[in-house]
């Protein structure tokens, strides 16, 4: 059975007002990004703690003091590079605050009323007979 005209406009009304809350969320998402670059000074932190670590092992038979010193600043370094990495970009917090202040969709002088208050509207008129 076709829609009626007023149906096939409210159900287009309904899908611009999806994709636009769709476009909204997805954007949002996009903002709490990953910085590539981050990310890979992270992992060449990450692999230098590492080598640190080994180095202090290393050295822990020549002098312990000195290996201990070494592995702790290794470790540390690995704990940022792991920090680093999950960071999100700087301008990421940027761009989502000026996303925020835009204006919402104007509807039509003649409308009277919100989307939502059309639909309530038109679902409480059904209900009644």
């Amino acid at each position: 059975m076709p829609l009626s005209e007023q149906e096939q406009r409210l159900l287009d009304e309904m899908e611009r007002q999806l994709m636009h809350t769709d476009a909204d969320v997805v954007h949002a998402g996009a903002s709490r990004g990953f910085s590539y670059r981050n990310m890979l000074i992270g992992a060449l932190l990450v692999l230098a703690g590492l080598a640190a670590i080994l180095a202090g092992i290393a050295l822990w038979n020549v002098a312990v003091v000195v290996g201990v010193i070494v592995g702790v600043l290794g470790f540390a370094a690995m704990v940022g590079g792991v920090i680093l990495a999950l960071a999100p970009g700087r301008g990421s917090a940027a761009s989502s605050g000026g996303d925020r202040a835009r204006p919402a969709p104007q509807s039509s002088p003649s409308s009277g009323g919100s989307f939502m208050d059309k639909m309530n509207d038109r679902w409480d008129r059904r209900q009644q007979g």
